[in-house]
């Protein structure tokens, strides 16, 4: 992050408390030596980093971390179940989940390379939800529920979106 040090001065300096460094590729576990700014400070090297919302993990190839975003669906859809509960029909709920905590999962999702296990973690997550929704663990209701209201996984919503990404540039 750069900021300018005087408004008049049109010299700029390097924000350490908000920079890191990273390493992803084949010497990603390779001890580095310290990076240190033209100040002084030396930029803190990390195993994993936030970037325009979306985590990015160290390793060998580009990774996003999903653990994040998980824990923020997780509240925010403790957030509607605790507000509206058994009180508002279900497809109110739905619709309040699908609004307002399906997108925070997916967030920048469509350009991360994602595992079958990541995706897999992501339709657990709200499957788990239909789950607390409908009081079953039968996990064949939950589909057909899914069926019922028209609601698609995150499994069927990453690659669309990532389709609709791609066709932005071509």
């Amino acid at each position: 992050m750069l900021v300018n040090v005087n408004s008049h001065d049109w010299t700029w300096q390097l924000t350490v408390k908000k920079s890191c460094c990273l390493r992803v590729g084949s010497r990603c576990d390779a001890v580095c030596g310290n990076i240190v700014s033209a100040s002084g400070q030396v930029i803190a090297w990390v195993t994993e980093m936030r970037y325009l919302g979306v985590y990015v993990t160290q390793s060998r190839t580009f990774e996003c971390s999903l653990e994040h975003a998980k824990c923020s669906f997780y509240r925010a859809a403790n957030a509607v179940f605790a507000q509206v509960g058994r009180v508002a029909s279900e497809e109110v709920t739905l619709h309040l989940f699908k609004s307002k905590c399906l997108l925070v999962p997916l967030y920048g999702l469509e350009v991360c390379p994602l595992v079958k296990s990541q995706i897999s973690s992501l339709d657990f997550a709200v499957n788990r939800f239909f789950m607390k929704l409908f009081n079953t663990s039968n996990i064949e209701i939950i589909k057909a529920c899914q069926c019922y209201f028209s609601f698609e996984l995150p499994s069927v919503i990453i690659p669309k979106r990532a389709q609709k990404f791609i066709r932005k540039f071509e």
